[in-house]
């Protein structure tokens, strides 16, 4: 029978005590009696006190996902439109310096906003916890999109409990972060973005949110930003909300709460499902004189309650409110000090640069203006080509190609039907519409901006050259190989130089198309031929969070040089010099034949401790273009630190085409460490077909100035897959990049971090000179250096020598 059955018996039963029980047996009975009533009232009024609390959760969960979800019909492509999100909020509402959260990108202290960083702008950000101490890298890559990487050093638990494999090292474990823009603030909508954080990684930190932010003035007081959101994971324990997509799918009410210990995973399956928590905040912009810098207060309502920090000692917590303030002494530095959990006082720094607006003074000579007293040559015999083609370099950066005769024959004048009497130079032919091309071959050797370098030298064209020219010609070469061509209309361009009509401009004058190699005059001589060319720069290679130690690195010098022998046919090479090394702390030093996959790259430190002068590359190269928008290279040597052998590639690229597509096939082998021109016995066949893919016209310009590469072959350690690689370039010329390689290889044969991936920015070394240079520097990151997904590195790939 039923329990209440039981009690309804023994209740009507026991009201009088049997005669032959003694009292102390019916004492015992009332007391049971009265403890089953005491338990049945319990239940129902915390029945009853449950009730009411999933209500007011359920009822603040629709208010607070009303607010948040209410931008669904804004678009990510809307939001893109504008570069700058300052010309979207309210401009009449003071604003201030965007602290960074302790986890890198635009927040408060534990909680992010939905604000964003201008455009290009770089952050990187240290932020100490007393438990946690972070050190995250942010890009704002797009104006609606942030990125974050990110290390935490975990300082009570170590990175692992083998002491020789990784000695006293705390554990560092790194993250990702990604915050989409949804729309801009306007007048009365708040501004809307949703986020990721701790992607790729361990998911010790991973969570998700959606937040909104409005901006409101208090006059000469000042101004204050409001954020609040909802999240989920890390960002979701205090769960104080119900999660509303429990109401779409019962899955999305629970959560793994393991962790994946060799990291690298995107687990989408856990995105936005188990517990959800509100968080919120304010930040008041203190009104000061603007030399003085910029300072904000801050508070914010803390979504995790720290009961599941794998911290390796509980953490305390004795309020869910954090303070803090943040000041900026300029655009460059801010310094944030704070008070969490009600005991822990924080602090932290972030160093800012625009990468974006970034620009250097530039001491160049000044860009030719017509001049009303300018008198043109009357005829090309009086032209003085020498003057010309120095005027071309010095000015614009072009090198002419040099031609077995001197003078005129710097420069190839070209046209048809010659007329000897008009008085025209020799090499020069008349059309009988007396209209005559002047056509140029030249490298551009300084100026990384074409339109640029083309647009100084159709000015000193237009004052050196005849009036009847009718077009110029400069056919822009890579050595042998075509890039484009430019042609100017010389009418055209000198009545907007000159300024002879109004509301013209130079730029209408040019269009460019693809040099024909079958119509060039010194494709497949030696005119380009430029004996011996060196340089000696800087290099740095470094790894992060490596078992070993957390910086790995080598500090060298790098002294490059190319002979040419003709156009097509040159050697090069470049001798590497230590200055100092860590790797001498890298331990993967297990046998070959113990490893799943072929040493590739792990032998790294034979390399670097063996070698303190080294030959890094010595090959001998030949390229030619076998037509319109089709380049061949062929090369064989010591193709780089630690590998050598013979390789080809096909490269086919339409000049306006957002599409180019590559074959390259390698025979390498692997060079001994221990001797500098020896080779071990391990070799491979390695290869990829590449399609690259210029994205500025996707999502209407969303992602403008970008360029997607995929590779698909074998890689070093023979296994087969794809590689992904994005870049994307500011105007200032820094190319922000990533990539990651997806093999046949497992997880559990690749080891820690599951495959290959890496970050890296190229800065272009005239944003710290006074003249401008094509040269570049490149700074990289690989998280964890593994031996799958490895790729050969090729010196002097097509697609960088003809794009």
């Amino acid at each position: 029978m039923p329990n209440d059955a039981n009690n309804q018996r023994c209740l009507s039963n026991d009201t009088k005590a049997p005669k032959n029980l003694s009292s102390d047996r019916f004492n015992r009975k009332s007391e049971r009696k009265v403890s089953n009533i005491g338990r049945l009232m319990s239940h129902t009024m915390s029945h009853s006190v449950s009730v009411r609390q999933k209500a007011k959760k359920k009822a603040l969960t629709l208010a607070i996902a009303a607010i948040l979800l209410s931008p669904a019909t804004y678009s990510v492509a809307s939001a893109a439109t504008s570069a700058d999100t300052s010309t979207n909020t309210n401009s009449g509402v003071p604003q201030g310096p965007l602290a960074q959260s302790d986890f890198g990108g635009v927040g408060l202290m534990q909680t992010p906003t939905a604000r964003m960083n201008p455009y290009g702008e770089m952050s990187i950000n240290y932020a100490d916890s007393d438990i946690y101490r972070r050190t995250a890298f942010s890009i704002q890559l797009f104006p609606w999109l942030e990125t974050t990487a990110r290390y935490t050093d975990i300082r009570n638990r170590l990175y692992s409990s083998d002491p020789n494999f990784s000695g006293d090292q705390t554990l560092k474990d790194k993250g990702f972060d990604a915050k989409l823009l949804l729309n801009y603030e306007g007048k009365y909508m708040p501004q809307f973005a949703v986020g990721l954080q701790d992607v790729g990684g361990t998911g010790i930190f991973a969570g998700e949110y959606i937040v909104a932010n409005k901006r409101f003035s208090a006059g000469s007081a000042g101004g204050f930003d409001v954020s609040l959101g909802m999240g989920w994971g890390y960002l979701g324990r205090r769960d104080n909300i119900s999660n509303p997509f429990c109401d779409i799918a019962d899955r999305m009410c629970e959560r793994g709460t393991q962790t994946t210990g060799r990291g690298g995973k995107f687990e989408v399956d856990k995105w936005f499902r188990g517990p959800a928590a509100v968080f919120g905040g304010v930040q008041y912009y203190v009104p000061m004189p603007e030399a003085w810098g910029g300072l904000s207060l801050m508070a914010e309502y803390d979504p995790n309650d720290y009961q599941q920090d794998r911290a390796g000692v509980p953490i305390e917590v004795d309020s869910p409110w954090n303070f803090g303030a943040n000041y900026a002494l300029n655009d460059n530095i801010s310094f944030k000090v704070g008070y969490q959990r009600g005991n822990t006082v924080t602090f932290g720094f972030t160093l800012n640069y625009n990468f974006n607006s970034a620009h250097q003074l530039k001491l160049e000579p000044a860009k030719r203006q017509a001049q009303a007293n300018q008198v043109a040559p009357a005829t090309l015999n009086e032209v003085d080509y020498d003057r010309l083609a120095n005027d071309l370099l010095v000015e614009a950066g072009w090198r002419v190609a040099r031609r077995s005769t001197p003078g005129r024959d710097n420069v190839a004048v070209i046209a048809d039907d010659i007329d000897q009497s008009s008085g025209i130079a020799p090499g020069l032919t008349l059309s009988k519409e007396r209209r005559a091309t002047v056509t140029l071959e030249a490298t551009q050797t300084r100026f990384r901006d074409t339109a640029e370098a083309v647009d100084r030298a159709a000015r000193i064209l237009a004052d050196a050259l005849p009036e009847h020219i009718t077009e110029y010609q400069i056919k822009e070469f890579n050595g042998n190989l075509g890039i484009k061509q430019h042609n100017i209309n010389a009418e055209a361009y000198k009545t907007a130089y000159r300024g002879e009509r109004f509301h013209t401009n130079e730029q209408n004058a040019i269009h460019t198309t693809s040099v024909n190699p079958k119509t060039a005059i010194t494709a497949n001589n030696n005119e380009f031929k430029n004996d011996f060319t060196w340089s000696i720069q800087p290099d740095l290679d470094q790894s992060f969070g490596g078992a070993e130690d957390f910086y790995i690195y080598q500090l060298s010098l790098k002294a490059t040089g190319k002979y040419t022998l003709t156009n097509a046919w040159d050697v090069s090479g470049k001798l590497g010099i230590n200055i100092a090394d860590s790797y001498d702390k890298f331990n993967f030093l297990i046998d070959s034949q113990d490893t799943p996959l072929p040493r590739v790259r792990t032998r790294i430190r034979e390399y670097a401790v063996n070698q303190n002068v080294w030959l890094d590359n010595l090959q001998v190269n030949y390229t030619k273009q076998l037509g319109n928008n089709l380049f061949a290279s062929a090369y064989g040597g010591y193709l780089e630190r630690m590998f050598g052998g013979v390789g080809g590639e096909v490269l086919y690229r339409p000049l306006h085409s957002d599409f180019a597509y590559g074959l390259d096939l390698n025979y390498v082998k692997q060079r001994d460490p221990y001797q500098d021109l020896g080779f071990d016995d391990y070799s491979v066949l390695t290869g990829h077909a590449s399609l690259y893919y210029n994205a500025d016209k996707l999502m209407n310009g969303a992602f403008g100035n970008s360029t997607v590469i995929a590779r698909v072959g074998r890689f070093l350690a023979k296994d087969e897959g794809i590689q992904l690689e994005y870049q994307h370039e500011f105007d200032s010329g820094v190319i922000a990049g990533a990539f990651a390689a997806f093999t046949n290889v497992s997880d559990e044969d690749y080891g820690e971090g599951s495959f290959t991936k890496g970050f890296y920015l190229s800065i272009p070394f005239d944003l710290f000179f006074v003249r401008n240079t094509k040269t570049r520097g490149t700074i990289g990151w690989m998280p964890i250096l593994r031996d799958g997904g490895q790729m050969l590195h090729r010196s002097r790939p097509l697609y960088n020598n003809v794009k």
